[in-house]
């Protein structure tokens, strides 16, 4: 049976590589974007009912997407709603964490101001607990709705206190229970002066501009920071900063940073990341952990 009869507007064969930041992947044998919560949850039921793996796409940031690309469905997420309550917003998963940056300013609430300049969505931001300058996702996480998928029962909503998401440096329950799918959250903000909440949006985002290749394309950090010292300061004292292979390379602005020049491919990245955890497992006996997600490998 046609997975088309379910899904009338699949598409197949979309390259990946112009859904990412880094701009690298082959392409998904299939392609659908969610433009809501029920069309979201809609393909994950087609997904469970005729046995098809499937991967929630965000904005596409943290990720490394195999060069022939993934054996199964790809579910965009475009589920954007927003809604404002005096210091609370309820946000669904597919909005972009800038835009959430941007709306919490307007409304002069503070508690993302680290957030400016993060690629992403709001659910990918929760997943990976993202954060900067000392602050996450956590902070401001209240509750988050899931969908809960089982192996015998149907799907079922329901909502995660914060305290159940686990959130730890750059990680949280949903990067293990593969089961449980962010469909949208309520995030607590404080009060605050815009004047003050814009000066210091400006600062972080002066800061990624002075220390970080924003001019070319990247999954961002590709490993998490051990404790007390960054991942790019051991990759550094290994020599590997501007080290290449194909047209991917260590960055010289940001040793934690793998940088696309421009027809970059996935092996060449993995070689890199490999090189790296080798060398500075070696020569300092730390192992190296990535925060970059895996796909189709």
């Amino acid at each position: 049976m046609s997975i088309e009869k379910f899904l009338p507007k699949i598409k197949r064969n979309i390259l990946l590589k112009n859904y990412t930041t880094f701009r690298i992947g082959g392409p998904a044998k299939y392609f659908f974007e969610a433009k809501n919560k029920e069309d979201l949850i809609k393909a994950i039921q087609v997904s469970k009912k005729i046995k098809l793996p499937f991967f929630i796409l965000g904005g596409g940031s943290n990720l490394l997407v195999s060069d022939e690309g993934f054996e199964g469905l790809v579910i965009k997420t475009f589920n954007t709603k927003y809604k404002i309550f005096n210091t609370k917003i309820f946000a669904e998963a597919g909005l972009p964490l800038n835009k959430l940056v941007s709306i919490s300013v307007d409304e002069e609430l503070r508690g993302l101001e680290w957030g400016m300049g993060i690629p992403g969505t709001v659910g990918g931001a929760i997943r990976g607990n993202a954060g900067a300058f000392g602050k996450s996702m956590a902070d401001i996480v209240k509750n988050v709705e899931i969908l809960k998928i089982t192996g015998v029962q149907p799907l079922q909503i329901r909502k995660l206190k914060n305290k159940d998401c686990n959130f730890k440096y750059r990680d949280s329950i949903f990067k293990y229970k593969k089961n449980l799918i962010i469909l949208s959250t309520e995030l607590q903000f404080q009060k605050g002066d815009k004047k003050k909440i814009k000066e210091k949006m400006k600062e972080f985002l002066d800061y990624r501009k002075k220390t970080q290749p924003l001019g070319f394309p990247s999954a961002g950090s590709i490993f998490k920071n051990p404790p007390d010292i960054s991942a790019g300061q051991f990759i550094d004292k290994c020599g590997l900063r501007g080290k290449k292979f194909g047209n991917v390379k260590i960055s010289e602005k940001h040793a934690n940073f793998i940088v696309n020049l421009g027809g970059g491919e996935a092996k060449d990245v993995i070689k890199l990341i490999k090189l790296i955890k080798k060398e500075v497992k070696n020569k300092f006996d730390i192992k190296l952990e990535e925060e970059i997600q895996y796909l189709g490998f």
